[in-house]
């Protein structure tokens, strides 16, 4: 006996249609520009960003340091606001 079944799978989002974002221009090249980094607050992140940013550093390339409350909480709108206005390129720090 075979039996027909259906799965149904729901989009969490409650969204109907898939939003296409258009992605920023990257830069041609770091120099000269700020770079935003974004923790995102799991473990040890902050390890990697830092030596991410003594690594720019050394290539004579600014970073400013962001942070988000926590791991499954968006950056507020203020961290977000800031990033733009002060840097061209972004980094979001992962570790796992």
């Amino acid at each position: 006996m075979t039996m027909n079944t259906t799965t149904t799978l729901i989009d969490p989002t409650g969204e109907h249609a898939a939003v296409k974002a258009k992605k920023s221009p990257r830069p041609a090249t770091l120099d000269g520009i700020t770079v935003g980094v974004l923790d995102i607050g799991k473990a040890r992140g902050d390890v990697f960003l830092d030596r991410l940013a003594v690594r720019f550093a050394e290539r004579g390339i600014k970073v400013k340091r962001y942070a988000k409350p926590g791991p499954s909480r968006p950056a507020v709108i203020e961290t977000r606001q800031r990033m733009l206005a002060e840097t061209e390129a972004a980094i979001i720090g992962l570790a796992d």
